[in-house]
């Protein structure tokens, strides 16, 4: 299966200054916090909108009640039903302190719902992730990039990494969610100059 496209092609991955851009237009919208926590969960967390759309406070909170070491997924929100675990990044961490706290501030004893609200109050749905990507990529002029770029980003960013931190691509498999080795490797984008490199050491 081939990953997300954006009329006919693969959706963009994401550079670390596309990223930034990204923030800055998240941070200056009517919820920053709220949409800067939408933007990390797919860079450094590799959602897909559809999970983004239905995650809830309790999977990314501790036994203590405080934002937690992992994103856990259970099988009911998440495609093919593979839950999964997937650590925190410092980054999302960070923004999901601050809109923890912003929630309970306004919302007292409904706090433990969906992490990420529409503007009515109720939770967003995936068309509405897939929305607000598309104007956020829009007003950051990311052409080619839609609510699956960061995922891809997410993705050939640690199948980059990965044989550093002693893994292997089956663990970016696991940790995305992917049936098989194949659907991962569809949504890795190469890297010439890394090409360029190893021809030249063989």
């Amino acid at each position: 299966m081939r990953p997300f496209a954006v009329r006919g092609r693969q959706a963009k991955t994401l550079s670390e200054a596309d990223i930034r851009r990204l923030l800055s237009v998240a941070t200056t919208s009517n919820s920053p916090k709220r949409n800067r926590v939408i933007v990390l969960l797919s860079v450094r967390a590799g959602l897909r909108a559809g999970e983004i759309a239905q995650l809830e406070w309790p999977m990314v909170l501790d036994a203590a009640g405080k934002i937690g070491a992992l994103v856990i997924l259970p099988g009911r929100i998440v495609k093919y039903g593979l839950g999964r675990r997937v650590p925190m990044h410092r980054e999302l961490r960070t923004a999901l302190v601050a809109l923890w706290r912003e929630t309970r501030q306004a919302r007292g004893a409904e706090r433990l719902g969906p992490v990420i609200r529409s503007q009515r109050g109720g939770a967003m749905s995936a068309g509405g992730i897939v929305n607000w990507f598309t104007e956020a990529c829009r007003a950051a002029r990311l052409e080619g990039c839609s609510s699956h770029s960061g995922r891809r980003t997410f993705v050939t960013r640690a199948a980059r990494l990965v044989s550093r931190a002693g893994g292997s691509l089956r663990d970016v498999q696991q940790l995305v969610g992917h049936r098989s080795i194949e659907t991962t490797q569809g949504y890795i984008d190469g890297d010439h100059d890394a090409q360029r490199r190893l021809v030249r050491m063989m």
